[in-house]
């Protein structure tokens, strides 16, 4: 399930919330495993301090949306649904598809902005009433994808820097 042109029911926002989970839980992985595959030359502090703070990061965002899901009149969906969904959807890729640590993670930050840009879209472009407060769910959305913008840039300068 894409996030398509509209949001309809609180089925489906939970639906599309737990896809933002898997998504946050994928960044979250990919950090701490390029933490651990680090070579010597790779390791310092900078790049330690990058991928920690990515970890941290997703993890709060995970939470964020759990709350917004648990507060939902809806069924939760499978994880391994949901899972599936997002590897078809947003999770073509994988690690060693990139060169290097830096591009991965720059990949995974940007696909989590993309997805709560058109979510929020979606959400805006819906008349539909949800169980949750539709002023908060966009606050909630747009605070997580002004930190994922956040997370782009500094990756992207971090890489620069490194250039």
């Amino acid at each position: 399930m894409s996030v398509g042109n509209r949001v309809s029911n609180d089925h489906q926002l939970a639906r599309l919330l737990q896809i933002g989970v898997v998504l946050e839980e994928v960044v979250e992985v990919r950090a701490a495993r390029h933490y651990e595959t680090l070579s010597a030359d790779e390791r310092d502090a900078d790049v330690e301090t990058l991928l920690a703070d990515a970890r941290e990061e997703s993890a709060d965002h995970r939470e964020r949306l759990e709350a917004l899901i648990d507060r939902l009149d809806a069924d939760p969906v499978p994880l391994a649904e949901v899972e599936a969904l997002v590897e078809a959807q947003y999770a073509q890729t994988r690690p060693e598809d990139f060169d290097g640590v830096l591009y991965d993670q720059l990949n995974g930050e940007e696909t989590a902005y993309k997805f709560y840009d058109d979510l929020i879209e979606a959400i805006e472009a819906s008349e539909a009433s949800f169980a949750l407060d539709r002023e908060e769910l966009l606050a909630t959305l747009k605070e997580i994808r002004a930190e994922e913008a956040e997370g782009v840039e500094e990756v992207t300068e971090f890489m620069e820097d490194r250039a």
